[in-house]
């Protein structure tokens, strides 16, 4: 079989002639020949499969940037890339579902979040920070009042002003959020992290590297019904309910993102080399970009906020033992930070711990 003019690759591939024009260009599926006189497109039979392979990967939604790349690979690891670039549209369509579930009850005049159990609610916290037996310095930041809990991860040289920016910033947050409906919360928090980032690039000066200021930030707002959370990075939140211990936020990291992609297994992290790079962060030149949602609570739950010099040297099976046996989250706190350290304290160690309680009147 010859060559193929334009219009019966098109039909034969599925894509249009736009189309093809349009790869052409980038480089993505040229033509076998161009008649120099008229710029009439030709292709050979054999372009058919990688012609066919576009078309799929476009009703995918994959951006052409990476559909060049996939096509470069031989099958099995381009079949591994499909899998990894489907794996995230998964997970975002997951987040962008809880936020359309939140906007369809706050439009139609339902505040999802609010609980059954009519009984006023309170919550009873406690927060400890430590630098860990090997650092010279504590960059972390924690903050528990009525409505705040907080902890932020500093990095870099000016890590330590980085994440007490980052926490000052949210503070005012306490006094302003009294009676805020749902949707007004969100908008708040919103705002508070542009604050916050703000005030975290204002501590690097012209000319200064980015890796000097930066830090992790994660945060709940309690309302008196409900918690708000607002996360960025690899500190965690973890809730004890009823004995069971579930983390309820999602690791930025570029470990974390692997594992989601299926490159790695839950396992192979642990160990990774490159478990602490972030990939979004509160800094110069990172993503900002956070998670935030509303959380229903219930009598009886444990919150626990941690850095990651909690959450990397002590196992889950650990930190649900010590949720589930301290009275309160004075003693919780004091026992986490010390099992921290008793494995070592490589990195600082933060935890925040609220019980939610039922208010006595």
């Amino acid at each position: 079989m010859g060559l193929l003019p334009i219009g019966a690759f098109a039909k034969a591939s599925r894509l249009s002639p736009k189309a093809l024009r349009l790869y052409d260009e980038l480089g993505l599926l040229p033509p076998a020949r161009v008649d120099p006189v008229n710029g009439y497109r030709s292709y050979a039979p054999e372009q058919l499969e990688r012609a066919r392979l576009v078309a799929w990967l476009r009703r995918l939604g994959m951006p052409l940037a990476r559909i060049q790349y996939v096509c470069a690979l031989e099958a099995g690891l381009a079949a591994q890339e499909v899998r990894a670039y489907w794996a995230q549209v998964e997970a975002d369509t997951a987040a962008r579902r809880d936020l359309a579930s939140f906007l369809v009850g706050h439009l139609s005049g339902k505040d999802p979040t609010m609980s059954d159990d009519a009984t006023p609610l309170t919550i009873r916290y406690a927060a400890l920070s430590d630098t860990g037996l090997v650092r010279e310095r504590n960059q972390d930041t924690v903050h528990a009042g009525p409505r705040l809990l907080a902890v932020a991860d500093g990095y870099g040289s000016e890590g330590a002003p980085a994440s007490a920016a980052a926490v000052d910033a949210l503070k005012h947050l306490e006094t302003e959020t009294g009676g805020a409906p749902a949707g007004g919360l969100l908008n708040l928090l919103a705002d508070a992290v542009d604050r916050a980032e703000r005030a975290v690039h204002g501590l690097a000066g012209p000319g200064t590297s980015s890796d000097e200021a930066g830090t992790t930030l994660t945060a709940m707002l309690w309302t008196g019904s409900h918690l708000a959370l607002v996360h960025i990075g690899d500190s965690r939140v973890h809730l004890l309910r009823d004995g069971e211990l579930f983390q309820i936020t999602h690791d930025h990291t570029l470990v974390q993102s692997m594992v989601d992609e299926g490159r790695l297994t839950p396992e192979e992290a642990v160990s990774h080399p490159q478990r602490s790079l972030l990939v979004r962060a509160l800094g110069r030149g990172a993503d900002a970009t956070p998670d935030m949602r509303l959380h229903d609570v219930e009598r009886g739950d444990r919150y626990l906020l941690c850095s990651d010099g909690l959450s990397c040297v002590v196992p889950a099976k650990k930190i649900r033992g010590v949720l589930r046996e301290s009275a309160g989250p004075e003693q919780a706190v004091r026992a986490l930070v010390a099992l921290a350290n008793d494995r070592g304290g490589p990195d600082n160690v933060s935890c925040v711990v609220a019980d939610v309680l039922e208010v006595q009147g």
